[in-house]
């Protein structure tokens, strides 16, 4: 018995077969040996009775925009597969970002402090061989999902929302004038928040392999030494498996939690995610300074994250529209997943809200609300840099030489440079600065990354890096038409709004200083 099973024997649950499970999944994604479903289909007939506004599909994190919308008085049902409920590992976000709750009235003050699990600081990046960065209040609140989705639940059905629980998804229709939803439901809109693996995004994707895949397994233990601070990105080990080795660590409420992640393409011969949790067992006695034996695992975790360089997803159907992991709609860098749909929940919010009151169902005007995004996309040559191919020669020391180099000068920079990337939102200003600094400092160590990413990636980066500043620049300008777009008809007016999101998230506008 090797040492995962032994130790992840001793869970309840079956959680090894779980984790065969994903390996499964994600070798079927990698060997092109998915079957892409055929679970939307068209019909020409309009139907007799449209029964809701909204329909959500996926609950877990479908709840934050059905609550959302059935709140702001249209009719929404959310379906979920099994019972809504939220698991036990907390889910990590910065306190700014949690104020979206409030404003869009799904929560309390006093329910989203109850929301709070845990809150630490300050947080450390670090490279082997490099300097230690710390920085405070980045993705450092620790939210508890199974108090959040219940207290979103109650609101939900106390607004008038409806759920239909152990309601798996089936199959979509798609009529004239709305969709019909597992032969039972109808409705104006069918959103689609069931994440990457969703059936309807498999069947839009049409069976292509994922451009890029982050690994990630962890766990949460008690038997640590005393440690109230925690590690957004760190490194102590040089090239190993064609993979470079990521830490995170930070305090949870029954423990601590560590995660290993990595970045690699999706070639069949590529780490498993059971021999990922091997490296995690052995290398973890050394990141964190503690025998396994003092260790009592509390739960394991596990799991991938595909990403594809088409995304935000475009459906070719009307009256579908994909949300969080299920369009893509998050950088490669990140996990996509909670912190992604929250940071997208107002805009996507009233976007909705204005497409059902000006009748926007078509593809074209409902991919509008998932934009191409230059702020999201520059990131993929970070990613490839991150990353070695499967059968590449390059330095084992190159990767953390380099981020190690990027996070210092980003430090001397500030902090205006330093949190926004590490809450993965990219911004012109300080991009440029930071890739100056770096190339200017360390010009050989720039040379080597280009054979590394390849020259096509690197003009290809260059193309979204120029979208980068034209989003900028319009953004910047876009209050100068506020009066102009007030003016216009209303589903003109949708265009526009729209339009002014993709600028100012394209550009990083979203992000305040005080975030």
């Amino acid at each position: 018995m090797s040492l995962t099973e032994e130790i992840l024997s001793q869970l309840p649950g079956d959680v090894l077969g779980g984790l065969r499970q994903s390996d499964r999944i994600l070798a079927s994604l990698r060997t092109d040996e998915t079957p892409v479903p055929t679970v939307v289909t068209e019909n020409p007939q309009p139907l007799a009775v449209v029964d809701w506004d909204v329909i959500v599909c996926g609950g877990t994190l479908g709840i934050l925009i059905a609550c959302a919308l059935a709140v702001r008085g249209l009719r929404v049902a959310l379906i979920e597969k099994g019972i809504l409920r939220g698991r036990e590992q907390e889910w990590n976000i910065s306190r700014k970002e949690l104020e979206v709750f409030v404003e869009l009235e799904l929560l309390t003050e006093k329910e989203l402090q109850n929301a709070i699990a845990t809150q630490y600081n300050p947080a450390r990046v670090s490279f082997q061989g490099g300097v230690e960065v710390w920085v405070e209040d980045v993705l450092n609140i620790g939210i508890d999902p199974v108090y959040l989705l219940a207290t979103l639940k109650t609101r939900f059905l106390a607004v008038g929302g409806k759920l239909f629980e152990n309601t798996p998804f089936s199959e979509a229709v798609v009529h004239p004038n709305g969709v019909m939803l597992n032969n039972q439901f109808t409705t104006k809109l069918l959103i689609d928040a069931m994440g990457h693996l969703s059936p309807i995004t498999r069947q839009a994707r049409q069976g292509k392999k994922p451009d890029a895949l982050c690994l990630v397994v962890g766990s949460c233990a008690q038997g640590f030494p005393e440690n109230s601070t925690g590690d957004l990105l760190l490194s102590f080990t040089s090239l190993q498996n064609q993979c470079q080795y990521f830490w995170e660590a930070f305090p949870a409420r029954d423990g601590r939690t560590t995660y290993l992640f990595t970045y690699m393409d999706a070639h069949p011969q590529r780490l498993t995610l059971e021999a990922l949790f091997a490296e995690y067992l052995r290398l973890l006695p050394e990141y964190q300074n503690v025998e396994l034996n003092q260790l009592q695992l509390q739960r394991a975790l596990f799991g991938f994250f595909p990403t594809y360089r088409q995304s935000p997803l475009k459906t070719p159907w009307n009256h579908i529209l994909p949300v969080g992991d299920s369009s893509g709609n998050q950088s490669p860098l990140s996990f996509g997943g909670f912190g992604a749909m929250v940071r997208h929940l107002r805009r996507l919010t009233l976007g909705i809200e204005e497409a059902l009151q000006t009748e926007q169902f078509s593809a074209n005007s409902l991919a509008l609300l998932q934009p191409y995004q230059p702020s999201l996309t520059v990131t993929w040559l970070f990613q490839k840099a991150m990353s070695v191919g499967v059968h590449q020669k390059i330095d084992p020391e190159q990767i953390n030489q380099l981020l190690s180099a990027v996070f210092q000068e980003m430090q001397q920079l500030g902090t205006p440079v330093l949190k926004p990337f590490l809450q993965d939102i990219v911004q012109f200003s300080a991009l440029t600065q930071t890739l100056l600094r770096t190339g200017l400092s360390h010009p050989a160590l720039v040379a080597k990354i280009i054979p590394q990413v390849g020259l096509a990636s690197l003009l290809d980066w260059m193309v979204h890096y120029g979208n980068l500043s034209v989003y900028t620049a319009l953004f910047s300008l876009s209050p100068m038409l506020e009066t102009w777009v007030n003016h216009q008809p209303r589903e003109k007016q949708y265009y526009w709004h729209r339009l002014v999101d993709a600028w100012k998230y394209g550009s990083g506008g979203d992000y305040s200083q005080d975030n």
